[in-house]
């Protein structure tokens, strides 16, 4: 078993990159999609179940977890691993996007971010150091150095003052971080939608160094056009010899998009908040199970995916409960689609594998835009 944390690019088809990423809890096979266990679960499934899709890294959240149960009990307990009954690789965020989406009466400053609670209203200062020091204490394989994420659209100069403050609290975040063989410590590419900033960013991370480099700032509200647009160059910017991970994206055609344009690493809530609401991804589209024509539907949700809800359960007992509001609907419906976007993250690597990036990929469109066909 490695004791270090590296990558190895294995194959390229076109920008689209097949890896493995090494680490002492286990390996990560690249293109990977994290499931998001923001509070220390993801929602509605077991570990083992998560396992079971062919995750091999979850993502946890900084934020959520210092202000309940706080990271300190987590360490005293035996760290977040332990704690969720999860022995694979965990990356946590900084906190950083959260404090901006969720804290309120916020104070930025030089040394961090003030704010108050949303769940108790209590006081909190978050830093580059308090964000090290919390990943440290849940025992993270891959942190995230501390940044701040501005909404967009925003204009230049806020775009850019927010680009410097957050390489100077990268800085900040090496340094805090100190030397930890076996964790990771990534960086987060910032600018906006301005390639010339990006590449500023991207410049000023590999001089601090880093063991991963992701691209923060998207997925905030411009757009797939526009998202797309700026991956065409932002992972390019970035080192071809470390992991590249694009930070909350997203639907499946972001993903297979992302993957395209040579990201190897993606989270998203998608999956899971999606089959809560009854919402399902399959190879034929989007269905809603809680639509009146899945009353009668004896087939599965999709014929080509093995997971226990297509396995075992038609689409009329899925409506069923979805509408009867039971546990087992958001259950099922969960494990479904994080199995979809994990067969799709298997696709895409034995796609990349064989050199077939294109052909998986007009293949994937075109089921998509075939659509759910209900039966005559």
């Amino acid at each position: 078993m490695t004791t270090r944390f590296s990558f190895d690019k294995l194959a390229q088809d076109g920008k689209a990159r097949l890896g493995r990423i090494h680490t002492p809890r286990g390996e990560i096979r690249t293109p990977a999609f994290m499931p998001v266990g923001t509070a220390a679960t993801v929602k509605a499934m077991m570990p083992e179940s998560v396992a079971a899709t062919g995750a091999d890294i979850l993502l946890g959240n900084t934020y959520h977890l210092m202000l309940r149960p706080t990271a300190e009990r987590i360490d005293r307990l035996g760290g977040l691993h332990r704690f969720m009954n999860w022995d694979k690789p965990i990356l946590t965020d900084s906190g950083g996007f959260q404090v901006m989406s969720l804290a309120s009466l916020r104070k930025l400053t030089e040394e961090g971010v003030k704010f108050k609670s949303h769940i108790d209203g209590s006081d909190h200062m978050l830093t580059p150091e308090r964000s090290m020091e919390i990943q440290r204490l849940l025992g993270s394989d891959i942190v995230m150095c501390f940044d701040e994420c501005p909404a967009l659209p925003a204009d230049r100069k806020r775009l850019e003052q927010s680009m410097h403050l957050s390489m100077r609290w990268a800085a900040r975040s090496r340094e805090a971080f100190g030397d930890r063989p076996g964790h990771a410590l990534f960086g987060i590419q910032q600018g906006g939608l301005d390639q010339e900033l990006r590449e500023q960013s991207a410049k000023a991370l590999q001089e601090i160094g880093f063991e991963g480099y992701a691209i923060g700032g998207l997925a905030v509200g411009e757009g797939q056009e526009a998202m797309f647009a700026c991956l065409d160059y932002a992972p390019d910017q970035l080192p071809e010899a470390r992991p590249r991970y694009l930070m909350g994206v997203g639907k499946p055609d972001d993903i297979v998009g992302a993957v395209k344009r040579g990201v190897d690493m993606m989270d998203c809530v998608l999956p899971s908040r999606s089959g809560r609401t009854g919402q399902v991804f399959t190879r034929k589209g989007v269905v809603n199970i809680k639509n009146a024509r899945h009353a009668d539907d004896p087939r599965p949700l999709d014929e080509d995916c093995g997971c226990p809800a297509c396995r075992n359960y038609s689409r009329a007992y899925l409506h069923h409960v979805f509408r009867a509001q039971e546990m087992i609907s958001g259950m099922l419906l969960t494990w479904h689609n994080l199995q979809y976007y994990q067969d799709i993250m298997s696709g895409m690597r034995e796609a990349i594998a064989k050199g077939r990036f294109a052909n998986w990929e007009a293949r994937f469109h075109a089921d998509r835009a075939a659509g759910d066909i209900p039966p005559l």
